[in-house]
């Protein structure tokens, strides 16, 4: 330590310049790296900050159409708004602090203002390529993770006005990644939504939008399942929709200048609890708030001036005012509900009617298990200090020294039987991963109430385990990942776990907390190399690849796979399948296919699993 101390000089001191800074520091500028599996990983936040550019140039009334092209690992967009400066498109991709956002008269109410976004993927792509198109002129800029390669002079061109940014992330950051279409669907569909009339032609397809965050709720929901009409509502810098369902949970999207603020914010709180006052209102009942907001799906969008956001990927709002000598962001969206949805529903009694109804089976369901859940939380809390069905996590051990990165990025297995969990948990990064066992296999409550979760010591301890009974908001863990064997009795369990979730909260699937584990099928080695295959092609390619008859192993269930082995499966290079539902898909129907009575096509998806399963068996033998 001594020396450590002496040898403390000038020349201990560094200076990085700015790309240096971001591919040293990542995560400061786009959040969490990841390799594609979750929605907010860094190749789909580069993705943002390039179309967020274009969609500020729309915004400003430059612009109604931009083209996006993703391939397997490259991104084109080519916006038609009035181009970067020619003499400034270097600088506006490769120098900090540089942009046309500080000028408050160019982008009123932007996405983006700090002059970052655009150098930050600069930085961490292998290729950037921008081009400019302006006035007659065209001006192209090639770089290699933010070193300049090619400048070229200005040149005359046919093009019309625009940017173009052309990007490749740099694989050795993004390790193995991969874009999964359905978040970029949802992506660009959120930008439609939210910005009615733009066209953004997405890979080939058309995507458009007339009727704003009412065609999202449209989208994002089974229409079928909703108790009234949704409702929409535009003021100045402010548009809502809501309507109710027969789902449990709350499901909300909120948005800040055409920002998808995942974690929501100053604006979406101010939203629920303007809801809650103005019914409260309208029915002259003072309702209990989980009352009106049980089974509310609801969408908010506000421009505010100079945004403050919680973190560089401005996933979570933070302005307490929607402009520097504003209203308060709280008192804006409150009078903004107040008027207009009180309006609405004297306009509507029918919608009036249907919110009431609903409101009241809130309250009738509440109060019929009010007892039943002090009695499973008393349980749970006694079982929480005389069982180990949960290994938390360091980071949850002390709740008033809560690390705000690393509870984002924390992660709960769920595993069944002793020596999976056990596998796991000798594995696991304990800073970071938590791991719950479950005991046999978890009940079948397809079509049941909320009741039973209380009722099942199995449910009601995972709900605590994930503090998420009032809602997402206390959600405990980022990833909730479901970790069995790779047999039948294994799948069985995922769809029982995915049963549960999908019948009592279903936001959480939909917001993409939820994940299946991907463990290896087969370890192929010789004396000299050891290969993982996660699937019966993997294990040809590697077998291949050895040569001669190396020694073939079959992994039957999790607990056979020892703890060295494991911690490279649930590490950096941890594979996760992600549980999305396309935006048409009917959780009711679903649940009915897979877990309701028993049907040809459920029997014969059982049958071609069974085969696939006794097939790799019989080849590995």
């Amino acid at each position: 330590m001594a020396n450590q101390v002496a040898n403390y000089t000038e020349d201990s001191i560094r200076s990085l310049d700015w790309k240096e800074h971001i591919r040293l520091r990542p995560g400061m500028y786009i959040g969490k790296l990841g390799d594609g599996s979750a929605q907010d990983d860094g190749i789909y936040v580069l993705v943002k900050e390039v179309i967020d550019n274009s969609i500020d140039e729309h915004m400003m009334g430059f612009g109604k159409t931009i083209d996006v092209k993703v391939s397997e690992l490259k991104v084109e967009v080519r916006d038609y708004g009035r181009g970067i400066p020619l003499g400034k498109v270097v600088d506006c991709v490769s120098k900090i602090n540089t942009g046309g956002k500080y000028d408050s008269g160019a982008f009123q109410k932007s996405v983006g203002l700090n002059g970052v976004g655009t150098k930050a993927v600069n930085a961490l792509s292998t290729y950037f390529k921008v081009t400019s198109y302006r006035d007659g002129m065209h001006k192209v800029a090639e770089f290699e993770r933010g070193v300049i390669t090619s400048d070229a002079d200005a040149s005359s061109s046919s093009g019309r006005n625009g940017t173009q940014i052309v990007f490749r992330p740099d694989e050795t950051i993004f390790k193995n990644y991969h874009f999964i279409p359905q978040y970029l669907d949802d992506l660009i569909w959120n930008y439609c939504f939210l910005n009615a009339g733009l066209t953004i032609n997405f890979n080939g397809e058309k995507y458009h939008s007339e009727k704003g965050l009412h065609d999202l709720l449209s989208r994002k929901t089974d229409e079928d399942n909703l108790r009234y009409p949704i409702i929409q509502l535009v003021g100045e810098d402010i548009e809502i929709a809501l309507s109710h369902s027969n789902q449990y949970g709350e499901d909300y999207y909120s948005f800040v200048n055409g920002q998808y603020t995942t974690q929501g914010g100053t604006h979406q709180a101010a939203f629920r609890e303007a809801v809650v006052k103005t019914v409260r209102e309208f029915y002259n009942k003072n309702f209990d708030a989980t009352d009106v907001r049980a089974s509310i799906v609801g969408a908010i969008a506000v421009r505010v001036q100079e945004p403050v956001f919680e973190s560089q990927t401005k996933t979570k709002l933070g302005s307490q005012n929607v402009a520097p000598d504003g209203p308060t962001m709280r008192t804006f969206v409150n009078d903004f509900v107040k008027k207009a949805l009180d309006d609405y529903l004297h306009k509507h009694s029918n919608v009036a009617d249907a919110l009431l109804k609903r409101i009241m089976q809130s309250e009738r369901e509440r109060k019929e298990i009010a007892g039943i859940k002090k009695l499973a939380n008393d349980r749970a809390k006694k079982a929480n200090l005389h069982n180990k069905k949960l290994r938390d996590c360091r980071v949850h051990l002390n709740d008033d020294k809560k690390d705000e990165e690393l509870r984002n990025a924390s992660t709960l297995f769920i595993t069944e039987g002793d020596s999976a969990s056990g596998s796991i948990t000798k594995s696991r990064d304990v800073q970071s991963q938590a791991v719950f066992s479950l005991r046999g296999k978890p009940l079948n409550c397809y079509g049941q109430t909320k009741k039973v979760v209380y009722e099942n010591e199995e449910f009601n301890l995972l709900q605590h385990a994930l503090n998420i009974e009032d809602g997402l908001e206390g959600l405990r863990y980022d990833k909730i990942v479901i970790a069995t064997d790779a047999d039948v009795d294994g799948m069985h369990i995922r769809l029982l776990l995915l049963t549960y979730f999908l019948q009592f909260f279903p936001d959480l699937v939909r917001r993409g907390h939820v994940y299946i584990l991907e463990t290896p099928l087969f370890r192929v080695r010789n004396k000299k190399e050891t290969i993982y295959c996660y699937s019966d092609e993997e294990r040809q390619k590697a077998i291949a690849k050895l040569g001669t008859k190396p020694e073939i192993t079959r992994f039957k269930g999790l607990g056979e796979i020892s703890p060295g082995e494991f911690k490279g499966f649930i590490g950096q290079d941890m594979r996760l399948e992600p549980i999305i539902l396309r935006q048409d898909t009917s959780i009711q129907e679903l649940l009915k296919f897979y877990m309701g009575k028993n049907t040809p096509d459920r029997q014969l998806f059982i049958i071609d699993n069974l085969k696939i399963e006794k097939d790799l068996a019989e080849e590995a033998a």
